[in-house]
């Protein structure tokens, strides 16, 4: 073989090479481009922001049922443990969903390891393909709301029928009676504890619809807390005396609060009331006040039947009685101290309770204390005038 020969074989040797190197050298570029795709986002842009913003609470849900994004809401509510979504009702919601693309709504009932249970109103739908979104409202507040509400018609129509059933019975018996004149003036005489038992009973309704929402009434004004005292005790003062039951108050003077002057009347004179009602007769009940830094104490002691323990917690709900067949006898409709407690939130205080069994129950209606000067004297003057 000559050397034109060998050298043209030796070239087309090394061209072929060089073609199979950059075949090999293209064929894995594009593989590796193949394997190793452009990394995408998995949660689209601009999507934190709107979750973030949402009264809601907002879960994002991958493919894996792993969660990629919540906000703050969502764990404080206890949706979020580990990286995964709660209760299972939730994410058996969630993978619906994702199986056929339907928006879907449902009421959850959460159970949290500590607390009451909480009610929640979910909304899921699918945000991308891979991408499932969960938005959850809390609706705990809204069914106390639905059940107090209930409770509370309940309640009304069940004590309204007590006095009106019993004033119908009695207007038979009336009727029945009208020649034995005795039985008529004893039967007169039951109507008219009937009728202001049922009026008593309709005007603590209209009350607790005012202070349902415990603000401060507009016609709040400066209030002399002596002057509370002395009409609450005035007010209760010929049950008392009917029982042999001495009242004993002891006001500080110069003690002056901020309120609606209506409502803590009805407050002080319902504490009074019932500590007069549930005292024994010969027995005492105590009527003070005193200012304690920022606030006025208003304290009604007595030496009644007392409350166990375990009905502190409920004595302040609506109809709540802790001897019902004794209120009954008393005539009692169990308002009295749910009013106190709206009376005291309403005016920016609170009430605070302590009672043995056998040996007395004391309620303390504490308030802001309010200086007083002689501007609001003046203007309390031109108000009376």
């Amino acid at each position: 073989m000559d050397t034109s020969a060998g050298m043209a074989i030796a070239g087309a040797i090394g061209a072929v090479i060089g073609a199979m190197v950059t075949y090999v050298w293209r064929f894995s570029e594009k593989r590796q481009q193949q394997t190793v795709p452009e990394p995408t986002p998995v949660v689209p842009p601009g999507a934190e922001l709107v979750l973030s913003v949402l009264s809601s609470s907002a879960v994002l849900i991958d493919s894996a049922d792993t969660v990629v994004k919540a906000s703050a809401p969502a764990f404080a509510m206890g949706l979020i443990h580990d990286d995964r979504l709660e209760p299972d009702e939730l994410m058996a919601l969630v993978r619906q969903v994702r199986r056929d693309g339907q928006v879907r709504d449902a009421d959850i009932s959460l159970q949290p390891r500590r607390g009451s249970t909480a009610h929640i109103h979910a909304r899921v739908a699918p945000l991308t393909s891979r991408l499932i979104l969960v938005l959850a409202d809390d609706r705990t507040r809204e069914q106390q709301v639905e059940s107090i509400r209930r409770d509370f018609v309940a309640n009304v129509s069940h004590e309204l029928k007590t006095p009106v059933g019993a004033l119908n019975l009695l207007a038979e018996a009336v009727g029945e009676a009208k020649d034995d004149p005795e039985a008529v003036v004893r039967f007169a005489h039951r109507m008219h504890l009937e009728s202001d038992r049922l009026t008593r009973l309709v005007q603590q309704i209209i009350d607790l619809s005012r202070l349902q929402n415990d603000i401060l009434s507009d016609d709040a004004t400066t209030v002399k807390v002596g002057e509370l005292v002395s009409e609450a005790c005035e007010h209760s003062a010929t049950d008392a005396e009917h029982k042999g039951i001495e009242i004993v108050a002891s006001v500080e003077p110069d003690l002056f609060v901020h309120g609606d002057r209506a409502q803590l009347h009805a407050a002080v004179s319902n504490l009074v009331e019932n500590a007069v009602t549930y005292s024994p007769e010969g027995s005492r009940v105590a009527v003070s006040a005193h200012r304690d830094g920022p606030d006025v104490r208003l304290t009604v002691t007595d030496n009644g039947i007392g409350i166990p323990g375990e009905e502190l917690d409920r004595i302040f709900e609506r109809f709540y009685r802790v001897d019902p067949a004794r209120a009954r006898a008393t005539g009692g409709t169990g308002l009295g101290l749910s009013i106190v407690k709206h009376v005291a939130a309403s005016n920016g205080g609170s009430v605070e309770v302590w009672s043995e069994p056998g040996l007395g129950s004391s309620f303390t209606l504490v308030l802001p204390a309010h200086h007083h000067d002689i501007e609001d004297t003046e203007d309390s003057e031109e108000e009376q005038a």
